[in-house]
C-alpha cells in the first residue's frame, strides 16, 4: 500500500481509535475531574496521532523521526495517567490491562517506524 497522507499509516489508525477509547473511559471519570485527570488523558491521548499527522505533513524524514519521539512521549503519559486513574479508582484494572496492552503495541509500531525512516536517512 502506498502512503498518500497521514491517513493511511496504520499507527495514525491506531492512535485515533486509541484516543476515542481512553475519552469512553474518561467520561465515567468524576464532573470533578474534568479539568483534571480526565483532560490531561484526553489531550496526551489525542497528542499521539496529532504528532503523527504534523511529523509527515513536515515533509521531511528529519522532522518526522522528531514528531514521532513526541508521540512516542505522549504514549507514556497516557500509560502513566490510566494506571493513576485506576489507582484512585476512577477506572477498573480490566479496562486499564486492556488499553495499556493496546498503547504497548502502538509504542512499539511507533518505534518501528522511527527506525525504518531512521534506515532511509
Amino acid at each position: 500500500m502506498e502512503i498518500h497522507s497521514y491517513r493511511d499509516l496504520k499507527v495514525w489508525q491506531l492512535g485515533v481509535d486509541l484516543a476515542a477509547e481512553v475519552y469512553d473511559v474518561t467520561r465515567l471519570f468524576p464532573k470533578s475531574e474534568i479539568f483534571g485527570l480526565s483532560s490531561q488523558l484526553q489531550r496526551a491521548a489525542v497528542s499521539v496521532p496529532s504528532n503523527i499527522a504534523e511529523g509527515h505533513a513536515r515533509g521531511s524524514t528529519k522532522d518526522f523521526i522528531h514528531f514521532l519521539n513526541i508521540s512516542l512521549g505522549s504514549v507514556a503519559e497516557v500509560e502513566t495517567q490510566l494506571l493513576i486513574g485506576q489507582r484512585i479508582e476512577y477506572v477498573g484494572s480490566d479496562t486499564v490491562d486492556q488499553l495499556l496492552h493496546k498503547y504497548v503495541e502502538l509504542g512499539k509500531m511507533l518505534r518501528a517506524l522511527q527506525r525504518s525512516l531512521e534506515a532511509r536517512a
